[in-house]
């Protein structure tokens, strides 16, 4: 679990400047000419440099970058943050380069999440009740039927669930003219939340603000979630409804988050051997002895109702009998993942004027369909300036950045693109903006993008300050997840 002990005996001057390198000559003419309209942040001078920037930057001057990058590594490592992949348990990176959003800019960027989340709400209720935005033709039927978490055991359940998702976690680009853009919309078990807070707790033990600059507080993070846990809870749970957080354990990539989330609510950290069902009930076997759930808070890697043959997966067996009954909750709720597949993410903007009345104030990067015959051709003829993306793909895996991709990596793309459109779709390539970063001793411009939080409790929607910022640390590269060399830094929203 973080704690907020420093870790450091003194401070990590620097013995020479460390400069600023630049990190576009490697990766190819066409990609360094893509690189090069990336948006710069976190400069102290030029077109887009800032004071605060400035500051930040004449504060970190005072260190000697490779020994605060050790001690930041070596604080994360004694507070055990860390990620699991296939090559087993991995140290979770912190760059010591905090980004820093100002407070008009983040006001703007929060409404607009905030917005789409309660867009996105209405929307999937709408899928599992009357289904009206079908029915005006805003949204095409068919991408329903070729999203792979739709879920039609829970028809008729629209208005059922008081709340479909309760923690919503995006993904946003800054495009080349500084606009921010929603790249992904991440519904079904968004993760980051505990890494965000490490991440400031760690960095703030080393790197703290510059005398006058206010930062807001990441605090209140797990409070607003558990708040939002047990307001989850079906009607008649009573005052201290009974939320367990439901794991995979050690082997699940987040278990770290799992485990810190539960320490700092107090939730029982559950597997699913611990649970059965009896008489419509989900009862878990806790210290204490059986109780009775009210709220499952599901952090498992299976979050769908039947496997791919149409069979009850083992986590449906459990669940669904007390979700229909509605004597149970789940967070986020199954079938969500409807309103973050990856074709339906062109259409958000659209829900958000059908449901809300509103034009959206936050913009999704442009995505196309290659199952329609026009669209799939402009998608070949372009497929060198696109990124092609596996509709159901999560973590970076799959995806094809054209700008970047060899030529026969390409043609690969394209012959799998024409066997199987439904099962793919291309987005505009947006280049990720630029954020200097610690490597080798000296600050290099690496790409970054943005997961904020948002979290439901009843009719209210609450934007965490900041959010985790991802980062690539391979230059040139786009894909920021951890298990792909990426890691994070701490995101200053200012007062």
């Amino acid at each position: 679990m973080p704690t907020t002990e420093s870790g450091v005996d003194a401070p990590h001057r620097r013995r020479a400047p460390p400069g600023l390198a630049n990190d576009r000559s490697s990766p190819g003419p066409r990609a360094a000419t893509r690189a090069a309209r990336s948006f710069e942040e976190g400069l102290a001078d030029g077109r887009h440099g800032t004071d605060h920037d400035r500051r930040v930057r004449e504060s970190i001057d005072e260190f000697d970058l490779d020994e605060l990058s050790a001690a930041v590594a070596a604080d994360a490592s004694r507070r055990g943050v860390s990620f699991r992949s296939a090559n087993g348990t991995q140290a979770f990176r912190i760059d010591p380069i905090p980004r820093v959003i100002d407070a008009q800019e983040w006001q703007l960027l929060s409404d607009g999440v905030s917005q789409r989340v309660r867009a996105l709400e209405l929307f999937v209720r709408d899928v599992y009740g009357e289904r009206r935005i079908i029915r005006a033709g805003v949204v095409p039927a068919r991408c329903l039927d070729g999203a792979e978490h739709y879920e039609p055991r829970l028809m008729g359940m629209g208005q059922d669930i008081s709340s479909w998702i309760t923690v919503a976690g995006l993904d946003i680009v800054r495009d080349s003219d500084g606009s921010f853009k929603v790249l992904e919309d991440n519904l079904r078990t968004p993760s980051g939340i505990a890494y965000a807070v490490a991440t400031r707790e760690v960095l703030g033990a080393h790197v703290p603000p510059p005398t006058g600059l206010r930062v807001r507080s990441l605090g209140s993070a797990f409070r607003t979630l558990g708040g939002a846990l047990r307001a989850a809870a079906p009607a008649g749970a009573g005052a201290d409804p009974l939320v367990v957080l439901l794991t995979d354990g050690k082997l699940n990539s987040a278990f770290y988050e799992h485990a810190t989330i539960a320490s700092h609510l107090g939730l029982p950290l559950v597997l699913t051997d611990q649970l059965s069902v009896r008489r419509g009930r989900l009862f878990a076997q806790l210290d204490g002895g059986e109780r009775a759930v009210d709220v499952v808070y599901r952090r498992t890697d299976e979050d769908r109702l039947t496997d791919d043959h149409g069979s009850p997966t083992g986590i449906a067996q459990l669940l669904l009998e007390p979700i229909l009954k509605g004597t149970l909750a789940c967070v986020n709720a199954f079938g969500t993942g409807v309103a973050d597949d990856k074709l339906l993410h062109a259409y958000v903007e659209d829900m958000v004027r059908f449901y809300l009345g509103e034009e959206p104030l936050l913009g999704s990067v442009p995505t196309y369909d290659p199952s329609e015959p026009a669209v799939l051709e402009m998608i070949l003829e372009r497929i060198d300036e696109l990124v092609i993306k596996p509709r159901s793909g999560h973590g970076g895996y799959g995806v094809v950045i054209g700008p970047h991709a060899k030529g026969e990596d390409l043609r690969a793309t394209a012959e799998m693109l024409s066997a199987a459109p439904e099962r793919f779709i291309a987005q505009e390539t947006i280049m990720l903006s630029l954020h200097p970063t610690v490597t080798d001793g000296r600050l290099e411009m690496r790409h970054i993008d943005l997961r904020p939080f948002a979290i439901t409790s009843g009719e209210n929607v609450e934007v965490l300050p900041g959010g985790l910022t991802r980062v690539a640390f391979d230059q040139g590269a786009l894909v920021v997840n951890s298990s792909q060399n990426g890691g994070s830094k701490d995101t200053w929203v200012l007062a």
